[in-house]
């Protein structure tokens, strides 16, 4: 009898009942290939976009979820070097993570060092990258700037407040009054916006305006993003949880763009996966630099849940709930 491993796939697009635990057999890797045994995977609002909306890089219906993965090499392919079996690697998968195991091409993965955390660890591999590419890379921001973080409470959001208090900038933090102390905690300065526009809250404690507004919301509140954001300034858009469907993403990218032009601003979009796809090594690079700011412990990702590695559906309904601080995160180490 073929040996088979346990995964959750997403049958088509719809609510939580389209997750469903499958068996696949376990096949050995092939050329080029790794397998590893899966130890931690991620829940983000992108998982619940691939099953509620249109996601550019999802693949044909059905598919196992999952856009990160950590595990420890169990299988390594014919032509593979650099690698050992029992090393504890990571990878960005868009697809394929919420699985007991996990294969693919040998190039997309990275040796997570000795002594870190699997959950804190995997928070780094889209989350932190995410937050660190759009600092460093899309806005090119510099130590003694000002920044706005909308979404200041969730797995990107917390991320994006601790790298930039690293990096010298002042941020602002949008966020909900039960979630303030958070924010303080991460070095961001909190901002309640469910009683007055984004803008006119931030303009209150920051009349220029900021410097680069990091908008992971888009929908309506993109144009309060781009009034909140100094002329001449940045308004960093990504994600964009609000905007559903196809339509609403369209309508995002409109304000982002044409938007922030008219209004005397810069509008850019930043997507993980696709700078990934085009080129690997400003990933890596950047998740190396991410390892050893947490060695130092110079940043502590927040987790809001640790759950079975197999309860991607529990972790899409409890982002779904709201109210969460932080990365949701699958362990193989916690019973099912």
């Amino acid at each position: 009898m073929r040996p088979t491993y346990r995964a959750i796939q997403l049958k088509g697009r719809g609510g939580l009942d389209q997750l469903q635990e499958v068996e696949f057999p376990l096949e050995p890797p092939k050329q080029g290939e790794v397998r590893i045994r899966v130890r931690a995977s991620g829940v983000g609002s992108t998982d619940i976009l691939k099953r509620t909306g249109y996601y550019l890089f999802s693949p044909p219906f059905p598919f196992v979820e999952g856009y990160e993965v950590l595990g420890d090499m169990d299988a390594i392919g014919p032509g593979v070097a650099g690698f050992v079996r029992g090393q504890r690697v990571c990878a960005l998968t868009v697809y394929g993570g919420w699985a007991e195991y996990f294969t693919r091409g040998a190039e997309h993965f990275v040796p997570v060092p000795e002594g870190l955390d699997d959950a804190e660890a995997i928070a780094l591999t889209f989350n932190y990258v995410t937050a660190y590419q759009m600092i460093h890379r899309t806005a090119a921001m510099q130590p003694g700037q000002t920044a706005l973080v909308t979404g200041a409470n969730g797995g990107i959001g917390t991320a994006l407040l601790e790298l930039l208090r690293v990096h010298g900038v002042r941020a602002f933090g949008l966020g909900s009054k039960k979630h303030f102390d958070l924010i303080r905690s991460l070095g961001g300065e909190p901002i309640e916006s469910r009683t007055k526009p984004v803008d006119v809250a931030l303009r209150e404690v920051l009349p220029g305006g900021a410097d680069v507004t990091f908008d992971g919301l888009g929908g309506a509140g993109t144009r309060e993003c781009i009034r909140a954001t100094r002329k001449g300034g940045l308004v960093a858009g990504y994600g964009f949880v609000a905007a559903r469907g196809t339509i609403g993403m369209l309508r995002g990218f409109a304000a982002l763009f044409l938007g922030a032009r008219f209004a005397g601003r810069r509008g850019a979009f930043y997507g993980i996966t696709a700078l990934y796809r085009k080129d690997k090594r400003p990933f890596k690079e950047d998740l190396r630099k991410l390892f050893e700011l947490l060695a130092a412990r110079k940043i502590q990702p927040r987790i809001a849940a640790r759950l079975p590695l197999l309860a991607g559906r529990e972790g899409e309904r409890l982002l779904e709930a709201g109210g969460l601080a932080g990365k949701i995160v699958l362990l193989s180490d916690l019973p099912s």
